[in-house]
């Protein structure tokens, strides 16, 4: 079993020093076998129905708003998803300066896949590439002040509040950040007989183990695990987020991470991993199943109902919309569909007619409506994924 690593001191603390990841042992476990097979055949199932289903790209929007919302809420923001999804000026006046500050970076989450899926078509996956999401990522926000896009110079720490003689983790020395990442960029294109999928476990590891950042390392890392699947072509879409297992999971995930660098156990590590990914992918697919459901239910009581052909043609129109940003205001919807307020009005009382949309605010003014069924879909309660 290769050693994890080592501890160095440096005058009243140790930083743990992780050893080179392209010096990892092979994994022989056949637990691990049985999950691979099972954990690609899901991916692959989730990456052809991904394919498939009309419209996909206005789904995954809502697959990256739930992951941006649960990957920063395991870094402690209470950002729920509707503040995420129906976030405008009014949303915002009824927010707290902390709760602000959380749907912030939130926000920024989403920008940084965005701008870094959309990257990934013309730049390879490499550290530069890592340092513009991180910059994107922490821009503007809380941790603007900690070099947001530039490699740590300093020393950080995990746990132990402000003290780091206390702390519960402490990454490599700055010095050594350099090469390691080098090191990271070389694995992840390193063309060797270990599956796409373990190597990216064993990425995933490695990079929580440098915390090469001053802040957001966490958000980052799992942002880079869909990355890395879209890279090496397991997925062409963004569909898959593996961060509400993890949430699910807090405490298993930190120990089968701290795990490693105790023991140099790296098979657990890797099960667990590929156990998040089987329950994640089964999910997903279901989901978007069910989003095709529940789309043709939309449009058989579209086409069955009193309105006009015309209308009924804008309905689907705006129905398809309504799939990236299902809540919305009346203003909202005549910009939507450049349409006159009081045409998005008589549109959308028809759709709550109609059981498509939901008054959800009880207001007289500032209504907001939500397309109940679906936005259900993304906002249930997590699964143990036992």
């Amino acid at each position: 079993m290769t050693k994890p690593g080592m501890h160095q001191q440096h005058g009243s603390y140790k930083t743990f020093q992780p050893t080179p990841i392209g010096n990892t042992s092979e994994i022989t476990d056949e637990r691990i076998s049985l999950l691979l097979a099972e954990a690609m055949r899901y991916l692959g199932e989730l990456n052809a129905y991904s394919q498939l289903v009309p419209d996909i790209d206005y789904f995954i929007r809502m697959h990256i708003a739930k992951e941006a919302t649960t990957s920063s809420k395991i870094e402690g923001t209470r950002t729920n998803l509707e503040d995420v999804i129906k976030d405008d000026e009014e949303s915002r006046a009824e927010l707290g300066a902390e709760e602000r500050d959380d749907l912030e970076e939130v926000q920024n989450y989403i920008k940084a896949i965005n701008a870094a899926v959309s990257d990934l078509e013309r730049l390879p996956l490499a550290n530069r590439l890592m340092c513009q999401t991180h910059h994107i990522l922490l821009s503007g926000v809380r941790g603007y002040t900690k070099a947001p896009g530039e490699v740590r110079r300093t020393q950080n720490w995990i746990g132990g509040g402000g003290d780091i003689a206390t702390a519960a983790f402490i990454p490599p020395s700055p010095e050594t950040v350099p090469d390691l990442l080098a090191d990271l960029e070389k694995y992840w294109h390193y063309n060797d007989t270990t599956p796409q999928l373990i190597k990216i476990a064993l990425s995933h590891y490695q990079f929580e183990t440098i915390h090469p950042f001053l802040d957001g390392n966490g958000r980052l890392g799992r942002l880079m695990i869909t990355l890395q699947l879209i890279d090496s072509k397991i997925l062409t879409k963004p569909a898959l987020y593996i961060s509400d297992y993890f949430e699910c999971h807090r405490a298993a995930y930190y120990d089968a991470l701290e795990r490693v660098r105790l023991s140099g156990d790296y098979d657990q590590w890797v099960r667990f991993f590929l156990g998040g990914v089987v329950a994640t992918a089964k999910d997903s697919k279901d989901t978007l199943q069910s989003i095709v459901k529940l789309r043709e239910s939309y449009y058989e009581r579209i086409n069955e109902s009193a309105l006009s052909p015309t209308r009924q043609k804008t309905a689907r129109e705006l129905l398809t919309m309504l799939f990236a940003q299902p809540i919305v205001s009346i203003r909202q919807v005549s910009n939507m569909l450049g349409r006159t307020f009081q045409t998005a009005s008589d549109l959308v009382t028809e759709l709550d007619r109609l059981g498509l949309l939901r008054e959800m605010t009880g207001d007289a003014k500032n209504r907001k409506y939500v397309l109940g069924e679906y936005f259900d879909l993304f906002n249930k309660p997590r699964r143990n994924h036992e």
